[in-house]
């Protein structure tokens, strides 16, 4: 059983001035305003202190921010395609220049060591750029129709004004995720950033209007009362778009209130996915890809490897060099760049998963590694590794969304299969094989919306993000996510 290592200073230098520049209001309009509420704290969960006070939006503050869109609505879509197009680029090159300031305020508002903010503010910034040249090739279709009586033109509009909902995890990336298809299709929108994470939005939002946004056509309000803000938002007529990434439970919850105007959704929600290593993988490949997958953000992310299913002939050695792995972790504020683990973002966090593994345990799983919190300050709980878990554990059955590894073991590529596609989620898959042609038996047997074949990060703007059941609904990213904030219009001509 290993204890979580502290390590590194609760802050870094710079980092007060830095807070002190990123704003505290609602952005509306193009202006920074006060909400009505009461204003909220934001707090490190490395230390437990509190970041800044920031404005707290109520249902009249919602109502504004979707009527600024909405007044936007027609001049940023008649806004030339290359213009959309130049403005997200500079967006693109602003966040290059600003990126030291971006990942310190995610490492100290989420938790994430600052290697890994780093590596969001790359990935978050390619939305950017991607979107930026997607946003002149939008195409449609000129031609004939079969029975030559017309000709048939078949055109794409922005679907029209967007609320797009964002979750604490990867706060710059989920937010340009989702502003820069909008935009780049013509879409103006109200952003409503998770309540634990809402600091980089309101400093991203100041970057876009230094691109040159104009006012309207990115709204962003922070609340602490999510369901009151966006429920009259979601039902008004005038809202044509909703996007959520977050959990099932909630997904359906909006898909239920977005049903009522026949909304188009974009859903993003939880995963359970399995992690698969047959006999003949690499295991030092399969056991760096664990480490990719499942510890990267401490866990917490709808890609984290969730089910690991490891044939039992590897089952043992697997195990032996990942907690080998596992110990050479540098828990503490991820401030520091010695460290290379965080903490959960909230101490109940803590306890969820406290409780998952201590029903594994309960069930008959032996404990390797970890399994026990640290006493703080912050909320942290030692990188765990499981083995023997048994099937009806809740580690199997539920998102841990935490940094444990819960290992089960097969004999036989149909049970392998059958274990992982036991789940009503379908987000993502990791297979682990030398052998091709299994490996694409694999691609095409589990079912999921995305498959890593011997890596454990699969992300990237260029690629279709998105899964199939409980997981969610439509893609964001690649060539299919601008399409998400598109219509298609058809219309016939008539032959003279």
């Amino acid at each position: 059983m290993s204890a979580v290592t502290l390590t590194g200073q609760p802050a870094a230098q710079g980092s007060a001035e830095l807070l002190a520049r990123v704003p505290d209001q609602l952005y509306i309009n193009g202006q920074w305003v006060n909400g009505t509420g009461e204003p909220f704290a934001v707090t490190d969960p490395a230390t437990g202190q509190v970041l800044k006070q920031i404005q707290n939006a109520s249902v009249a503050d919602g109502a504004r921010a979707l009527d600024a869109a909405v007044a936007a609505a027609d001049v940023w879509a008649a806004t030339p395609a290359r213009v959309r197009a130049e403005i997200l680029r500079r967006a693109f090159d602003l966040l290059q220049e600003r990126r030291e300031n971006f990942a310190t305020l995610m490492t100290l508002e989420m938790g994430k060591p600052i290697a890994e903010a780093n590596g969001e503010v790359t990935y978050g910034g390619e939305f950017l750029r991607w979107f930026s040249e997607e946003a002149v090739r939008i195409s449609g279709r000129y031609g004939a129709n079969p029975e030559g009586t017309g000709t048939m033109v078949v055109t794409q509009r922005p679907v029209g004004p967007c609320y797009l909902i964002t979750p604490w995890n990867f706060p710059l990336a989920m937010a340009t995720r989702k502003i820069a298809p909008a935009l780049a299709a013509g879409c103006t929108v109200v952003v409503k950033p998770a309540e634990l994470t809402p600091l980089t939005t309101l400093l991203f939002v100041q970057l876009l209007a230094d691109a040159g946004v104009p006012a309207g056509v990115v709204n962003v309000i922070t609340t602490t009362r999510s369901q009151a803000v966006s429920a009259p938002i979601i039902a008004d007529p005038r809202l044509r778009k909703l996007s959520f990434t977050g959990s099932t439970g909630v997904g359906r919850a909006l898909i239920a209130q977005a049903a009522q105007n026949v909304l188009r959704t974009s859903m993003e929600l939880g995963g359970n996915a399995p992690f698969l290593v047959f006999a003949d993988a690499d295991l030092e490949q399969a056991v760096t890809g664990a480490m990719l997958a499942k510890f990267r953000n401490t866990g917490q992310a709808c890609t984290a490897a969730n089910r690991f299913i490891v044939h039992a002939s590897v089952a043992d050695e697997f195990a032996r060099r990942l907690t080998e792995r596992v110990n050479a972790l540098v828990s503490g504020p991820g401030i520091d760049p010695t460290v290379s683990f965080g903490p959960l973002v909230t101490e109940a966090a803590v306890d969820n998963v406290a409780a998952l593994v201590q029903d594994a345990l309960a069930r008959g799983a032996t404990l390797l590694t970890g399994g026990i919190r640290s006493e703080g300050p912050g909320s942290f709980y030692a990188p765990t590794v499981l083995t023997g878990v048994s099937a009806d554990s809740r580690l199997v059955l539920e998102e841990i969304f935490g940094p444990v590894v819960g290992i089960q073991t097969f004999e036989t590529d149909e049970e392998a299969i059958e274990m992982a596609n036991n789940t009503e989620y379908g987000l993502i898959g990791y297979v682990f094989t030398t052998d091709i042609n299994r490996g694409h038996r694999m691609i095409e047997s589990i079912d999921t919306g995305m498959m890593g074949l011997n890596t454990g990060l699969v992300s990237n703007a260029a690629a279709p993000f998105g899964g199939v059941k409980q997981s969610g609904l439509g893609r964001e990213g690649g060539l299919e996510g601008i399409n998400e904030y598109l219509s298609t219009k058809y219309t016939l001509i008539p032959s003279s």
